[in-house]
């Protein structure tokens, strides 16, 4: 079984995506809709998905949700819901077995600390007692605050998306390298091959200015806690879904068998709990 961890589906009809905040957005400024995706996931043998919130949007979420009922690819959705919110435990309980975990989208905070506020640690502390993940949208700027909340709640599995978006584009290490480091030594945290090919030069970018990155995760989280997401329709922004699987395949050529079935299903399906592997 192969797993795209991570992609997005929105409909503009239905509300809009405020991060689409410039013309650098036109490109996917439409409605995107699960049969728009399922002939990429067809054609590259992919069987199961992980359908990722795009807005701070309690109705998004429900309507994701409804996409990953019955037959399908969607076999679980990361929605969003308000942590600071007294009454998320009981919001938790009443969500269905779909509901694999959460992302607020920590990167547009004005506060770089907001993850370590208490309201929202204990948001952090439902999360894990609802045995749900936390998916952490953050760039380098927030890891050290994702550093100090995954490391205060070790009963809590975390998740790095995008690889906290290092800049790729000018071919920056630090301080993205070693704050990735830290996070990487704390066990409950994994990560998301995802998302490097739009922190790239979108019209210029090569495979060798962004596979140094994808290694370097790889070797810093190990393939155990590193997943595939293809951060579709987002990544066609700078490459089509061939082009992202391919570099994520290219990065992962040195790898055994085993650890390439995790990077490409196996940890996804163990860290979201997506049923038997």
């Amino acid at each position: 079984m192969r797993i795209d961890a991570h992609h997005h589906l929105w409909d503009l009809t239905r509300r809009d995506q405020p991060w689409m905040d410039g013309p650098w957005a036109d490109p996917i400024r439409r409605s995107y809709a699960l049969a728009d995706l399922v002939p990429h996931l067809t054609a590259h043998g992919i069987d199961r998905t992980v359908l990722v919130q795009s807005s701070s949007s309690y109705d998004e979420t429900a309507e994701l949700l409804a996409l990953a009922v019955g037959e399908g690819p969607v076999a679980g959705v990361v929605g969003w819901a308000d942590l600071t919110d007294p009454a998320l435990p009981g919001h938790l309980a009443a969500q269905p077995a779909e509901l694999v975990g959460l992302r607020h989208q920590v990167q547009d905070e004005p506060d770089p600390d907001w993850l370590t506020r208490p309201a929202v640690l204990g948001g952090l502390a439902a999360l894990a007692a609802a045995g749900l993940v936390y998916d952490l949208l953050v760039t380098p700027r927030e890891l050290p605050a994702a550093h100090t909340a995954a490391r205060a709640l070790p009963q809590l599995s975390f998740v790095l998306d995008h690889a906290a978006k290092p800049a790729v584009a000018t071919g920056q290490w630090q301080p993205w390298a070693g704050a990735v480091d830290a996070l990487a030594g704390l066990p409950n945290v994994s990560c998301k091959l995802s998302g490097l090919v739009t922190e790239a030069d979108r019209d210029a970018w090569r495979p060798p200015q962004i596979l140094p990155y994808a290694r370097h995760v790889l070797d810093t989280f190990g393939p155990d806690r590193v997943m595939f997401g293809s951060d579709w329709p987002v990544c066609t922004l700078a490459a089509g879904y061939d082009d992202v699987l391919a570099l994520a395949e290219a990065a992962t050529t040195g790898l055994t068998t085993a650890e390439r079935t995790a990077v490409f299903g196996g940890t996804a399906a163990r860290v979201y709990g997506l049923g038997a592997w």
